[in-house]
């Protein structure tokens, strides 16, 4: 297998009971249904997952439905089994999902709805509103993706969010606007109303200038962690599925670079251990 689940430690070392906040799991046992993209070539499962979980000294996770699956949250779910409480999930609801199935899959670890407006997601931004009102008794989180770009169009539907919601993958700017950009000011006010939370995870995925260094999102990155570090959490977004294995990004080197974005370690604690606490451990009921 091509993709790498071990190698040289963090040059920083994480603080005990640090959370990777977004992956994904496949088996061979679920198939890719219609609608998503296939499954990746290697299948990833929760097995090699908890190799890279070791590698970078990690403590809990929190499963993200990847597209592949669509509205089947099964793998997911026979997952967080596994993991007990060390792990959450988000998965996807839709506005058809009862109440019953809810408290079954908030009985099994999940703690938010997906909800993803690129790239073959199962429920998008029209259904955001009818999705966060049924997860609301539950006190569950959306995380919501979309482009950027679209943040000024976007603001007033995400302005009526009630409880909690993460703004995905460094907002996904396509392509990445610079930190003074009306579109980045639009961000923070979202970020100062007190609700909304910004994870930083993939950033090779709308980076323009690349690594090792992803300049141009470590420049947002770097504004929201001065501006608002209780407010970011991170992804590893393992296994990397928009591209092939042999292309993944290496774990520990991504770590490393977001590190560097970070100036203390107030700051990594804040974003490693007690926002993504925060968002999927709280209220357990």
């Amino acid at each position: 297998m091509a993709r790498t689940l071990n190698g040289q430690s963090p040059r920083i070392a994480l603080p005990q009971g640090s959370v990777d906040s977004h992956i994904h799991v496949y088996s061979p046992k679920h198939h890719a249904l219609p609608g998503g993209p296939d499954l990746p070539a290697d299948v990833a499962s929760l097995a090699d997952y908890r190799k890279v979980q070791q590698w970078l000294g990690l403590n809990k996770v929190v499963i993200t439905q990847p597209n592949a699956y669509q509205t089947d949250n099964t793998c997911m779910l026979e997952a967080l089994k596994e993991l007990g409480d060390n792990g959450r999930g988000v998965v996807v609801v839709t506005p058809e999902t009862d109440e019953a199935t809810l408290q079954h899959w908030h009985d099994l670890g999940a703690r938010g709805a997906r909800i993803m407006e690129l790239t073959l997601g199962a429920v998008r931004l029209k259904d955001l509103l009818k999705v966060n009102a049924k997860i609301r008794p539950l006190d569950w989180t959306c995380i919501v993706q979309f482009n950027g770009r679209e943040i000024l169009d976007r603001a007033p539907l995400l302005n009526k969010i009630q409880g909690d919601y993460v703004i995905d993958h460094h907002g996904k700017f396509l392509p990445p606007v610079t930190p003074d950009s009306k579109e980045f000011d639009q961000l923070l006010r979202l970020i100062d109303k007190g609700n909304c939370y910004y994870k930083i995870a993939a950033c090779y995925e709308s980076s323009v200038t690349g690594g090792p260094d992803y300049q141009d999102i470590a420049d947002l990155s770097k504004r929201i962690i001065a501006h608002a570090p209780e407010r970011v959490i991170w992804g590893s977004n393992w296994p990397h599925v928009s591209g092939s294995p042999e292309d993944a990004p290496n774990d520990v080197q991504l770590l490393d670079t977001v590190m560097s974005w970070m100036p203390d370690e107030k700051t990594r604690q804040s974003i490693f251990v007690d926002n993504p606490n925060r968002l999927y451990w709280r209220n357990e009921r």
